[in-house]
């Protein structure tokens, strides 16, 4: 008889293997790679996504990988950019391809004015100009604009941006510092390419690593990717399956955590772009029906998210005035109770500690109820 794993169950599993449930000692490098890397389109909230998983995270310890490009923000998977090892990155790019694909041809503002173009020869272009030194996009594209006079620069340079691997290099995403957007290729930035393509079905099985139990539609949401039943199913045999509480099949590692629904979940705050927000088709088993009531799909900047419990209980800012910081927290339907907002309190201090070291005055204040 197939077990039926509630919310709960699925909630800590999954934040277990986010290392969300209690801080990890994994070197940075190591939990990264653990993780299959971590959104980072923006340039600096997803420190926070490592500090919220990493006893005693500093800056640095991202900051500098960067720099020595043994880490590295790239597009992967569902065509964003994501900070990966560079062995991920080589690993995962082309395994992803069809996704990045599909985004460039499917695209509402770049998919026309590049169809029908010579594509092996664009992309031949593309990597040529970027190799000697990285371009900003304004850059590459007039420079494009040179040899593809009638097309428009800015579908050239996403063409480019989606057919061949490229970093996006520091200054940009160094944390206290910033630059502008800027790219080189892979092969540039990382040397010759020697690591082989990861298959798909060890990504999957690195996915529930990470994210599971999990159903298919989970993994191809995470992925991006399409048609990956036929994988799942070759994998049968060394997976263990479970139901979810609407009977929906689940995989899993046989040796993967499974904790106690009942252990304890301390108040966690995510960034912008947290995966744990954005890896699962069903996503239930962290967002609860008041994070979907507060209009966030049309809401920008995205929100970052509290949990309380476990699940999704409020959104949190960070405002500087003066010498002073304040994280302000919106709880969505209800107070918290005195345990967790002093747990919730205590947390805030910490991360206004990481963000804010030289503020003088760091508070944590409550914003009234959200819908």
């Amino acid at each position: 008889m197939t077990v039926t794993l509630d919310r709960r169950a699925l909630s800590r599993a999954t934040l277990e293997r986010q290392l969300l449930l209690r801080r990890s000692d994994l070197p940075v490098i190591d939990a990264v790679r653990h993780l299959v890397g971590l959104q980072a389109q923006t340039p600096h909230s997803w420190y926070v996504g490592l500090w919220s998983r990493l006893a005693g995270f500093a800056p640095a310890q991202a900051a500098d990988p960067l720099t020595d490009r043994t880490l590295v923000r790239i597009a992967l998977m569902r065509s964003t950019i994501h900070l990966v090892s560079a062995d991920d990155a080589r690993a995962l790019r082309p395994l992803v391809q069809p996704v990045l694909d599909r985004d460039l041809y499917r695209n509402h503002t770049h998919g026309k004015p590049v169809a029908g173009i010579d594509m092996a020869r664009l992309v031949a272009d593309g990597a040529e100009l970027l190799a000697p030194a990285p371009l900003t996009n304004p850059q590459l594209g007039a420079r494009l604009a040179e040899r593809w006079p009638d097309r428009a620069p800015a579908s050239l340079v996403y063409a480019i941006r989606n057919q061949v691997p490229l970093v996006q290099v520091p200054p940009r995403g160094l944390w206290g510092r910033s630059g502008p957007i800027a790219h080189t290729t892979a092969d540039a930035w990382l040397g010759p390419d020697r690591t082989p393509p990861i298959t798909p079905g060890r990504t999957i099985a690195r996915y529930l690593g990470a994210f599971g139990p999990a159903s298919v539609k989970d993994v191809q949401v995470w992925s991006g990717l399409t048609r990956l039943r036929e994988v799942v199913d070759r994998m049968r045999p060394d997976l263990l399956t479970f139901r979810d509480e609407n009977g929906q099949e689940l995989f899993d590692l046989p040796d993967a955590p499974r904790p106690d629904p009942d252990m304890p979940a301390p108040p966690r705050f995510l960034y912008d772009f947290d995966n744990l927000l954005l890896s699962h088709a069903d996503r239930s088993r962290v967002i609860t029906d008041a994070h979907g009531q507060q209009g966030y799909r049309t809401q920008r900047p995205a929100p970052q998210i509290l949990l309380v419990d476990g699940f999704t209980a409020a959104d949190w800012t960070i405002t500087r005035e003066g010498d002073a910081a304040t994280l302000t927290v919106r709880p969505y339907d209800r107070p918290f109770g005195t345990r967790d907002a002093a747990a919730v309190a205590e947390e805030g201090q910490a991360l206004l500690a990481f963000t804010d070291p030289d503020a003088e005055r760091r508070e944590v204040v409550w914003a009234p109820r959200g819908r």
